[in-house]
């Protein structure tokens, strides 16, 4: 996403199964790949890391 992801709106990377199609490549972004899998980042379990990620965005998102 040559102009950034806003906050809220999937990335066009995200595949089916809710993977990063750009997972292991060069291309990955940098800001993508310093995400750590840490247990405050991921919780316990795939839900708990989603809920994470959207209270990121949330939190980081330009007033309207």
């Amino acid at each position: 996403m040559p102009d950034g992801k806003a906050a809220g709106v999937p990335c066009v990377q995200l595949t089916a199964d809710l993977s990063c199609g750009l997972f292991g490549s060069t291309q990955r972004p940098s800001v993508c790949a310093s995400l750590a899998p840490t247990l405050d980042m991921c919780g316990l379990n795939r839900e708990q890391a989603f809920a994470t990620l959207t209270e990121l965005e949330r939190l980081t998102c330009p007033s309207a």
